[in-house]
């Protein structure tokens, strides 16, 4: 019986291909999930009195951290089940606050493909990442590289 959900393979992501993910909402319960297991009670995160009195922000961060994985499990669950081998590197850019009840999705395009020279089963693929909100503003970019198995050996 077929598997559906697997990942995609270095031959289906050539260099200009684009596509977007499905959006996900981040949660009052994202952020104290997340805030609880990183340890990361920056005030900014954990106070909601500063935030409405000691800023000019209009509702509940959302850690950069938090937006950055969320994004990266929407990228991973469409692309890279069964097929992705290693996260290598990135740049990352914030851009603009994200905030509890946003809904973010990921429109990626591939910029580098390439076969290892070691492992002709094995690629390099890296991709221009842009997070996006409900209301179409951007709040990250980013450009992991990733090494992917091919499905044969070229």
């Amino acid at each position: 019986m077929e598997m559906i959900g697997k990942g995609i393979y270095f031959e289906d992501l050539p260099v200009g291909r684009t596509f977007r993910t499905i959006g996900r909402t981040i949660t009052e319960a994202d952020i104290a999930n997340f805030v609880g297991a990183t340890g990361m009670i920056e005030v900014l995160f954990t106070d909601l009195d500063y935030l409405e009195n000691g800023t000019d922000f209009d509702g509940r961060l959302v850690p950069g951290a938090l937006v950055y994985s969320v994004a990266e499990g929407l990228v991973m669950a469409a692309t890279l089940q069964y097929t992705g081998i290693a996260f290598l590197g990135m740049e990352l850019n914030m851009h603009g606050p994200v905030f509890a009840g946003d809904t973010i999705h990921v429109e990626c395009e591939v910029i580098e493909a390439r076969r290892t020279k070691k492992r002709p089963d094995r690629a390099l693929v890296r991709t221009f990442n842009t997070v996006i909100k409900q209301d179409g503003t951007k709040v990250m970019t980013l450009n992991p590289l990733r090494m992917m198995k091919c499905r044969d050996e070229g």
